[in-house]
């Protein structure tokens, strides 16, 4: 059976989540991956209040759309990030620019986010841990081992009691493996696991196009962590190295054609999806396929409607026979 195509909703978070709802169906989407900002969730209310959490689930039964998946990405950048200013963006006004209060109010939120996740019957949320190290990985002024160690056991620190809260909800939380995160590329990951000593409630949410940028085999990654693959995300990212432009971005904007590398719609980049969906199904993947859907290049109805079509055209199941099989006499 085919895999539940997906669409992640932050980057629409200035719709309603009526209009969003009405908009995916229309184009053909079999659910979404509903984002914990905007109009989209309040996992709080999702959590506690009944009316609340039923009006969610009309809308989206009236649109016959699904949801595995709860997208909490903001809240978490906030539990473990040093900060800076732009933190406050995803911050409450009551928190702006007091780094412990935004701390105190992420961790109590991401508390909430698997009771939100388990009351609109999902099984995953996915999302940010940040990282109080990422201003290190240059190691210039020198970065001692002592300072990453440190790093680690403050995300060990910050996000164990929360994990907990996890597995009494009986909720798993895929970290998208991701630049500015404690995982970014597969050495990070695979310390992040030996550090919470194999969590069975930490996995990943699978996204290529962070790694292929930065010069990995995404599909590679889904092989290595084959069983922590808790959630995919469908994003493409085309490399376009002139001899001018460098993978660090030259602080230009994303879409801007003189980058090194920007992400695309489905189809219009350089990620192998093929080598993703076999490793999928030899891994026995079947959650949903979640589009993140993100080309300044693009306009988006018409990428989320061509990227919808590239996910249907593109994934497979695996093969029930060996074609080989009945070569005999």
């Amino acid at each position: 059976m085919a895999r539940p195509v997906t669409i992640f909703t932050g980057q629409w978070a200035d719709l309603s989540f009526n209009v969003l709802c009405a908009a995916m169906a229309e184009i053909g989407y079999d659910g979404l991956e509903i984002a914990c900002w905007g109009d989209h969730l309040d996992v709080r209310q999702a959590a506690e209040n009944g009316a609340y959490l039923r009006r969610h689930r009309e809308i989206l039964e009236e649109h016959k759309l699904g949801c595995w998946a709860l997208g909490a990405h903001l809240t978490g950048q906030c539990v473990g990030d040093a900060w800076d200013e732009r933190l406050d963006t995803f911050a409450p006004a009551s928190c702006k620019g007091d780094p412990e209060k935004i701390r105190a109010w992420a961790m109590e939120e991401m508390k909430i986010v698997p009771w939100a996740a388990k009351s609109m019957g999902c099984g995953v949320v996915t999302g940010f841990m940040g990282s109080p190290v990422w201003r290190y990985w240059y190691s210039f002024p020198p970065t001692t081992e002592r300072m990453l160690e440190e790093g680690y056991r403050t995300i060990l620190e910050r996000w164990t009691p929360i994990l907990d809260e996890f597995d009494r909800a009986g909720v798993r939380f895929a970290l998208e493996v991701h630049p500015t995160e404690i995982a970014f590329d597969f050495y990070t990951a695979k310390r992040l696991l030996e550090v919470f000593e194999e969590r069975p409630t930490l996995g990943f949410n699978f996204d290529p196009s962070h790694l292929l940028w930065q010069g990995m085999r995404p599909e590679l990654f889904l092989r290595d962590f084959a069983s922590r693959i808790y959630h995919v995300h469908m994003k493409d990212v085309a490399i376009t190295l002139d001899g001018r432009s460098g993978i660090l971005g030259s602080h230009l904007p994303f879409g801007d054609l003189r980058r090194g590398w920007n992400f695309r719609s489905l189809g219009h980049g350089h990620v192998d999806f093929d080598a993703i969906i076999r490793e999928l199904n030899a891994a026995g993947y079947q959650g949903p396929l979640s589009v993140e859907w993100e080309d300044n290049g693009m306009e988006r109805e018409f990428g989320a409607r061509e990227s919808l079509a590239f996910v249907r055209r593109t994934d497979f199941a695996p093969s029930s026979v060996a074609f080989d099989g009945s070569m005999e006499n």
